[in-house]
């Protein structure tokens, strides 16, 4: 607050949250680079699937050598899950826990000077430290847009009606349910997660956009 009076909570929830995600950018770069090279390469990868399917064992083999060889990590993005969970916790002990307005000054560090007065409303409208029914429901809608720019586009039928109508369920529960989720736990907890939900999701566009651009892929690859 020292560095920033004129900001409130809210504001101070974005300005983490984007020098967050530019600290993990060089990680979520690579994960992201990994998720459009995988769907570039999905006919390659079905073509070793198809022709191993009696053989799960040599099936593997052949796939890791083929991630390995297009210096592909499908793991890549589970580290990034993992180092975001953390700082979700965080935020849910700060705003729901902490009591704030109020700040407990003996959980502040000994060089840390306690702010005289903390602005929870943001844009001095709604109290980020309280359910918010409006964040909630922008949380959702942008996580509902960043999975639905993040999904490849609906491919034809391939003549396997259970694959194609799993295929058609999983993208539908991906598109549909878990913004459906991020509305629910965003509302139960606080305003601030929610923000920091939306910040996270448009920046994550953002960042897809560029990385398509820098490979030269097109939505849908």
């Amino acid at each position: 607050m020292d560095l920033l009076p004129w900001a409130d909570a809210g504001v101070a929830v974005i300005l983490f949250t984007t020098l967050v995600k530019l600290i993990l950018f060089p990680i979520s770069r690579k994960s992201v680079r990994t998720q459009l090279l995988m769907k570039k390469f999905e006919p390659e990868l079905k073509e070793i699937r198809d022709k191993y399917k009696d053989n799960k064992q040599e099936q593997a083999v052949k796939t890791m050598a083929f991630y390995k060889e297009k210096a592909i990590n499908p793991f890549s993005g589970i580290f990034l899950l993992f180092l975001q969970i953390p700082i979700i916790f965080a935020l849910y002990k700060i705003f729901a826990s902490s009591g704030l307005p109020v700040v407990n000054e003996s959980i502040l560090y000994s060089f840390v000077a306690t702010p005289p007065a903390l602005n929870v409303f943001f844009i001095g409208l709604i109290d980020v430290s309280m359910k918010s029914g409006i964040l909630a429901f922008l949380a959702a809608v942008s996580t509902y847009f960043q999975i639905r720019y993040s999904l490849p586009a609906p491919k034809e039928s391939s003549g396997n009606q259970f694959k194609d109508d799993f295929a058609r369920s999983m993208r539908i529960q991906m598109q549909y349910l878990f913004p459906l989720m991020v509305l629910v736990i965003s509302y139960n907890i606080s305003g601030a997660l929610a923000l920091y939900w939306i910040t996270s999701n448009l920046f994550t566009i953002g960042q897809e956009i560029y990385i398509r651009r820098e490979m030269g892929l097109k939505h849908g690859i």
